[in-house]
């Protein structure tokens, strides 16, 4: 039987591979991490999501990140700045932390394959959103854990707006987009339509529907 993990948000992109998890491999878990993030409900999203799609579901406390570094996803009174080389929205090792916490509880409950949603295409600029940095840590997770594991990351070279499509070809468009949270400041579906986050996904979405593709 092949297991797999997912690292699980509850928002847009980690829904969508959820769902593409579920088509993809036996048995599926997900695991969420709190880490002081300023959309908290996103939590909210994640518990019913892994509830509607019958997904075991576990939450890990790394709220430590909190501590180590200042950004503005993890401090409510910073303003959102995209000015920089890199957002202030940028949190410091946390697609790092993440995965090795996921590989851990992988290892434990014998599942060999891990599914992120970071994408290389539309993206902040995150360096840790980046292929050869998930392709460098499934080698290290290999070595650290004398394990075979199997980073997935079905988005790394999709749009916002393949995205979308890959959603509505999986028949969850309308699902994703009224029930995941992907607004930094926690606004449940659309967002806020203000924040990077919000922008980016209804510029995918939009361009997705003036493609004209007929709705599965």
């Amino acid at each position: 039987m092949e297991k797999a993990v997912v690292v699980f948000s509850g928002g847009q992109d980690s829904t969508t591979c959820l769902l593409w998890a579920q088509k993809t491999f036996d048995s599926v878990e997900a695991v969420t991490f709190l880490y002081g993030q300023r959309n908290s409900s996103e939590l909210d999203s994640a518990k019913k999501i892994a509830k509607d799609l019958g997904v075991a579901h576990t939450i890990m406390d790394l709220s430590l990140l909190n501590q180590l570094t200042e950004n503005a996803m993890t401090r409510s009174d910073m303003e959102i700045d995209e000015t920089g080389e890199v957002p202030n929205t940028f949190v410091e090792g946390r697609n790092h932390v993440f995965l090795s916490f996921a590989a851990i509880y992988a290892k434990r409950i014998g599942a060999r394959h891990i599914i992120t949603g970071v994408s290389e295409t539309d993206f902040s600029g995150y360096p840790d959103c980046r292929n050869d940095f998930i392709k460098s840590l499934n080698v290290t997770l290999n070595l650290a854990m004398d394990a075979r594991f199997e980073i997935h990351t079905p988005l790394m070279w999709k749009t916002k707006a393949d995205t979308w499509e890959m959603a509505d070809r999986m028949g969850r468009l309308d699902y994703i987009r009224e029930h995941t949270t992907t607004c930094y400041n926690g606004v449940i579906g659309d967002g806020c339509g203000d924040c990077p986050s919000c922008k980016l996904r209804k510029q995918g979405l939009d361009a997705y529907m003036e493609k004209g593709y007929e709705r599965v």
